[in-house]
């Protein structure tokens, strides 16, 4: 068959012409006469691929039908003289290479006859094609290692799961070269493929909650009995939930405590199940089986925690019920029973709730509170009242407080035993409804009251009574013509009234003097109209006419009120529109805030003003307080005492004897106290000598004011006297040069003068070397 196929291959293609070649043909068949035109015989060749002979390898052979012994053939295109070769004088084709023909299947070449001497054509060039023949050399691939798929669980017989490919690369022409067979070589027991590669199950009882995930092996190999090769794939399948189980108590009994002030809506306790099914397919139910208490709790399902909340659907009461017991069943209705697994339904469980004691805050009796009075009711009258209990086991005493008021003010109060008061009359025209709100405490033990209290709303809703007359209501400025006819409407009136008008409630209008230019029509609709009674006006007598209207109401009792209308004559003209009317003087008022606020104003500038004038006042005597000590600023740095005297000069020992300075350290004398206020020393009489007493008691004096004047000011006080005396023996008693003196008076009884003196006994004291800094 090989042999053939390749005698095929070689020989049996017939040549093709061209037009003008098909045309010599039939020109030949028609007339013998006529010579035939060479031509090439062959247009196409074949070689098998990966030919296991040794190289090269004969693909065919080119003919023309040249005869000329010159004649050399020649290839030229894509891989000629490469891995394609001709025989020059024989035109054999040679491949020089092994051909894949799944890399390449066809070859197109150009084939050329020439003489070798000239190398000038003796055939037009023709183009041919050597087709590579496909052997089955290459197994099914799959077209990616890992497949995924899934398949809910539970399901029937032969339900597809997913589709594998692979694909083989030899020629799909050639019969069983392309042809892919699949067959599951691991996991087959679960799962089984078709030709066309759709996986299917192979079992009814695939269980998620059992296996929730298969990794099968599929294989994909050629047809049987061309070639053994073969590849394989992984599929992994994961089987989707259904719900098929029902939930289930992880616990036959639940135990839970609670406070009794527990809200309403609040988690009491969680009870668990077991629903193995994903939380998409949990539905679970519960349900009361044992105990009448549905009314009391409910129970919640979450799906996704397998849990059952359990919630108050209305307060729980300690005195009332310490303890609550029953039984719950858990099950799920969406369950599919055409899947369900035996176990029952039914899964029950016993809770227990044990209701804690609390100190609750008191409660009232019924909420909110409202009561009714009537406007103006005397005071102090009690016009109800409010209850509150303990609801513990205790049963405190209760006192009741105000917390709150609308409108805000001292309408309404309330007693520590809940008594409702009013304090005063309350007047529905400033608030038709009064509102507090009531405090309730428990009384402890120890007398104080208790952190937790409950509130309570009471409403006072005040009764009307007819205590405001009808007043009239100015809509707009009344004019009329001076001219104006008997009959004319002036003006309708209306009323208005702060108290409650009733539907059949009405205003009746009247006049207070008929004599005027004026009369009053009812209209029967709570207004009247104001008309002109017998016309023509005269405005140089009076511009503006003052009507006075009685309003009164249809109250009990009756009351009434007279309400000035103003109405004004103006100038018409011909058809009676008015053309000019006088401008009444607008009176102008000042509310009473307006005036409280002025007077307030007025009060602050007079405090104002009277604040600054004290201020000055109490300045001028505290100057003149200061005035009085008869200091003066000098005085308060150095104080000088002034002697009127010159004295003799240095030979002068008669008026003063500086003995004394010592003599008053060595013999402690003490002055007696005399008035003395800063003053000039008055100088000695004549000839009179001065004695040491003299001195001495005012050098006492001095030291004594120093020591005990405390309105002067903390400076030390140096005295200088420029009195020396005649041919004094101390020289000069001034500070200047005292510090380069010769003289040895010992100057340290300075010390014992005080504070005063203490600059003074630094200076002249016996430590010489020390340097001071003034």
């Amino acid at each position: 068959m090989n042999h053939l196929l390749l005698v095929f291959s070689l020989f049996l293609a017939p040549a093709f012409a061209d037009k003008e070649s098909q045309k010599t043909n039939h020109n030949f068949s028609s007339t013998s006469h006529k010579r035939l035109k060479r031509d090439w015989i062959w247009n196409r060749m074949h070689i098998k691929e990966e030919i296991n002979a040794s190289l090269p390898h004969h693909v065919g052979k080119i003919t023309s039908s040249v005869s000329n012994k010159n004649a050399k053939y020649i290839i030229e295109g894509e891989y000629a003289n490469t891995i394609f070769k001709v025989e020059e004088t024989s035109g054999d084709v040679y491949a020089f290479e092994r051909l894949d023909r799944e890399k390449k299947a066809e070859y197109e070449l150009t084939a050329l006859i020439i003489d070798r001497r000239n190398n000038q054509s003796l055939e037009p060039p023709s183009k041919f094609i050597i087709k590579v023949y496909d052997i089955n050399d290459n197994a099914p691939v799959f077209v990616q290692r890992v497949f995924n798929g899934s398949v809910p669980e539970m399901s029937p017989v032969g339900t597809s799961v997913t589709r594998v490919t692979a694909v083989d690369a030899d020629d799909p022409t050639v019969q069983g070269h392309a042809t892919v067979i699949y067959q599951v070589i691991k996991g087959d027991e679960y799962f089984t493929v078709d030709d066309s590669g759709v996986i299917s199950t192979t079992r009814a009882d695939l269980d998620r909650e059992s296996q929730s995930k298969y990794e099968i092996i599929v294989q994909a190999k050629d047809v049987p009995g061309y070639s053994g090769d073969s590849s394989t794939a992984t599929v992994i399948i994961t089987l989707t939930d259904i719900n098929d189980n029902f939930p289930v108590f992880k616990h036959p009994s639940f135990h839970f405590k609670v406070p009794e002030n527990i809200s309403v809506g609040g988690e009491v306790g969680r009870v668990k199940v077991e629903d193995i099914d994903e939380p998409q397919h949990r539905n679970t139910k519960f349900s009361f089986v044992k105990g009448d208490y549905r009314d009391t709790f409910e129970i919640v399902a979450n799906p996704f925690t397998n849990e059952g909340i359990i919630r108050p659907k209305k307060p729980l009461d300690f005195e009332k019920v310490a303890e609550y017991r029953f039984d719950i069943e858990a099950t799920d209705p969406t369950v599919d029973l055409r899947y369900f697994k035996s176990g029952g339904p039914r899964s029950i469980s016993t809770v227990t709730i044990e209701v804690i004691d609390v100190d609750e805050p008191p409660v009232f009796t019924k909420l909110p509170y409202q009561f009714k009075v009537r406007e103006n009711d005397p005071e102090n009258r009690a016009v109800g009242s409010v209850w509150a209990h303990d609801p513990d086991a205790a049963k405190r005493k209760i006192r009741f407080t105000r917390r709150r008021a609308s409108p805000n003010g001292d309408y309404i109060r309330i007693s520590d035993t809940g008594i409702i008061q009013l304090p005063k009359p309350l007047d529905r025209e400033f608030s038709s409804s009064y509102n507090i709100t009531v405090a309730a405490q428990e009384i402890l033990e120890d007398g104080r009251l208790s952190d937790r209290e409950s509130h309570a709303q009471v409403h006072v809703i005040v009764t009307d009574e007819n205590d405001n007359a009808p007043e009239l209501v100015y809509p707009e400025e009344a004019r009329v013509c001076e001219n104006a006819a008997p009959g004319k409407v002036i003006i309708r009136i209306s009323a208005t009234d702060k108290d409650e008008i009733s539907p059949r409630g009405f205003f009746k209008y009247s006049l207070a003097t008929e004599d005027s230019n004026f009369s009053l029509v009812e209209n029967y609709d709570n207004t009247a109209n104001i008309t002109v009674k017998y016309g023509q006006f005269n405005r140089e007598l009076a511009k503006f006419h003052y009507l006075p209207v009685i309003i009164s109401d249809n109250g009990d009792p009756e009351l009434s009120s007279t309400n000035t209308l103003v109405i004004s004559v103006c100038k018409c003209n011909e058809k009676g529109d008015f053309t000019f009317c006088e401008e009444r003087a607008k009176q102008v008022g000042v509310s009473i805030q307006a005036l409280v606020a002025i007077f307030i104003c007025i009060f602050t500038i007079i405090v104002f003003f009277a604040v600054i004038t004290l201020l000055i006042l109490l300045r001028k005597r505290h100057k003149k307080d200061l005035s009085g000590l008869g200091r003066n600023v000098a005085e308060i740095h150095e104080q000088l005492v002034t002697y009127d005297e010159e004295g003799g000069g240095e030979m002068d020992t008669t008026s003063y004897d500086v003995s004394v300075l010592n003599s008053v350290r060595k013999n402690g004398i003490k002055p007696e106290a005399v008035p003395s206020p800063y003053a000039q020393v008055p100088k000695p009489p004549g000839n009179i000598t001065s004695g040491a007493g003299e001195m001495e008691m005012m050098i006492e004096v001095k030291k004594d004011e120093a020591d005990n004047d405390r309105d002067l000011l903390p400076y030390d006080t140096l005295h200088i006297y420029g009195y020396e005396g005649a041919e004094s023996i101390a020289e000069s008693l001034s500070s200047l040069e005292s510090g380069s003196s010769d003289s040895d008076i010992d100057y340290d009884f300075l010390n014992d003068w005080g504070p005063r003196f203490k600059m003074l006994a630094e200076l002249y004291g016996s430590e010489s070397n020390e340097d001071f800094m003034y």
